[in-house]
């Protein structure tokens, strides 16, 4: 697979998964990395507008 242009590197497609009534969209590494999430960590999705937010979630 070739590597994105620096200008295309945040652009993302959804893809559908669990036979068609979930969407996942892949998230950049180092977005990971700057938030220090982990693997099956849980999150809050909200939509505000157009647009989506995904936070931490907190106890």
């Amino acid at each position: 697979m070739a590597r994105r242009k620096l200008e295309e590197r945040h652009i993302r497609k959804l893809t559908r998964t669990g036979g068609g009534a979930s969407f996942s969209v892949t998230l950049p590494i180092e977005i990971i990395r700057k938030f220090g999430w982990r693997d099956r960590q849980k999150v809050i999705v909200k939509s505000r507008g157009k647009k989506i937010v995904i936070e931490d979630w907190e106890k």
